[in-house]
């Protein structure tokens, strides 16, 4: 619509997303990692694919 505002509604199973207690708990999220939270998977996913940044030549 071109205002900016997106407004997200997720159910969740056990009601409540594991939130920051405290400020050391805060951090910055990927797009990746975003849409896992959306999901409803953790957002740390140690086997995940990592993407590679810039790209590998092939000769």
């Amino acid at each position: 619509e071109g205002d900016g505002f997106i407004m997200l509604y997720k159910r969740l199973e056990n009601g409540k997303f594991n939130w920051p207690r405290n400020e050391q708990e805060v951090r910055n999220l990927s797009r990746e990692q975003f849409v896992w939270l959306l999901q409803g998977l953790s957002v740390d996913q140690p086997k995940a694919i990592k993407t590679i940044e810039g790209g590998i030549d092939f000769y």
